[in-house]
């Protein structure tokens, strides 16, 4: 310590490696440290909150036998994708659907904590400033911490609006009933049979964990929230659809959550020194809200990287040619072209669930990618493309202007299986962004 004045200090901790924040994309890096056998770093974790239990629940789709199968609470080689004309059930071999609980997650990373010698400071990061050498992260207790890196998943604007802005949006219900009435063998990925927006896209899903147990959302991809009684109804509407009586079941748990759907960027790289992961850091999938799989790629690289002793910066969350055509999609369902269930029932119905599934996750090829956008209605997806290529070049000729914060609903509300507020949050296929 030293004296200024009247007020005394305390020396800066110094680090390798400061985490700001500590929900989903920092706990997935702390384990994936301490897999990846990550010695010898000082590492700190700055987050006003200590993540515990189940606040979230998170799906994916992935290949079986990886790291998190022994967290996992349930799994589906089968999906159903409904519409008001038909059901189809979806073979996803080689891959699976899966459902990962936050409780299990957060004890991985408190049990890597505790291997790595982790430092937690239980305050908000308030400044946080990058000289290129070393970054000084000021936190809301009055203490300093001076790291090598910082890896920030706080929820960030994106760097300028977006020519489309959305949100994917959801409530969940986890029901336990009276008597068998769930199918375990398969979850339901999109059931588009809800009730349509005026202007956007609505489904359901189910994620069984038994006979008896399982997960019941209603989701909606549109440019505003809903009230709380909205969503209540909306749900309620679809468990009625379901064909499931009220009598024989019991609410156990509620889960919500908000995610930025846009064209907007976001800056994953804002300093030399400082890396954004997460929603912030571009996990989020424009067109869909799905965020999990890239946030979990982003900490298995930077874990790899750290092991290998280089710069601990993740590779771009989708390829290039993906943002641009997600662009085009946002753009094709705002303007109205195309419908939003006509465009998913398409998609699955001219392509294997396979190939959708990966080009959802960034992971398809340049072939493959023109299969399935030639599985599209070609007239308004070529009007959205022209529009987009306008709006781009009118962006040029215009100042920047910056983009509004986030809204309070996506900072704070995300909780699951879809997109992360970094947002964290539950729903299909992100699952979840905070921290």
């Amino acid at each position: 310590m030293w004296q200024r004045g009247a007020v005394t200090e305390r020396a800066p901790l110094d680090v390798d490696l400061a985490l700001l924040g500590g929900g989903g994309a920092a706990s997935l890096l702390l384990a994936a440290l301490a897999r990846h056998g990550v010695r010898d770093l000082r590492i700190a974790v700055v987050d006003p909150v200590r993540r515990r239990g189940q606040d979230r629940t998170w799906a994916f789709w992935g290949h079986p036998d990886n790291d998190l199968d022994p967290l996992l609470s349930a799994s589906w080689q089968q999906v159903e994708v409904a519409t008001p004309t038909r059901r189809r059930v979806l073979d996803l071999a080689p891959l699976r659907y899966a459902m990962l609980r936050s409780g299990p997650v957060y004890d991985a990373a408190a049990a890597a904590e505790r291997r790595l010698g982790v430092t937690r400071i239980v305050a908000p990061a308030e400044t946080v400033t990058d000289d290129g050498t070393r970054v000084l992260v000021r936190a809301g207790d009055g203490r300093s911490i001076r790291a090598g890196w910082v890896l920030d998943s706080r929820p960030r604007p994106p760097a300028r609006p977006g020519r489309t802005t959305w949100l994917q949006h959801f409530r969940g219900w986890w029901l336990e009933a009276d008597r068998p009435v769930f199918d375990r063998r398969r979850a339901v990925l999109m059931d588009f049979r809800a009730p349509q927006p005026t202007r956007g896209v609505s489904f359901g899903y189910v994620l069984p964990v038994s006979d008896r147990y399982a997960l019941v959302e209603y989701t909606e991809f549109s440019p505003d929230l809903l009230t709380d009684a909205g969503y209540d109804t909306a749900l309620a509407g679809y468990r009625d659809l379901l064909g499931l009586d009220p009598t024989g079941l019991r609410v156990r748990e509620v889960e919500n959550g908000v995610i930025p759907m846009t064209d907007a960027p976001f800056t994953a790289r804002p300093s030399p020194r400082v890396v954004r992961l997460g929603t912030a850091g571009g996990a989020t999938r424009p067109s869909t809200g799905f965020t999990f799989s890239a946030m979990y790629r982003q900490a298995d690289q930077v874990a790899r990287a750290l092991a290998a002793g280089r710069p601990p910066v993740p590779d771009a969350a989708y390829p290039r040619r993906h943002r641009w055509m997600d662009a085009v999609a946002l753009r094709a369902l705002d303007r109205g072209g195309v419908g939003g269930p006509e465009f998913f029932d398409r998609l699955f119905d001219r392509n294997p669930a396979e190939r959708v599934l990966r080009f959802l996750d960034g992971a398809t090829t340049p072939a493959e990618e023109i299969a399935i956008m030639s599985s599209t209605r070609l007239v308004p997806m070529i009007a959205a493309t022209a529009g987009d290529a306008a709006h781009r070049v009118r962006d040029r000729l215009r100042p920047a202007r910056p983009a509004p914060p986030i809204p309070a609903a996506v900072v704070g509300a995300a909780s699951g299986a879809h997109l992360e507020a970094e947002p964290d949050a539950v729903g299909p296929g992100s699952a979840t962004p905070p921290g």
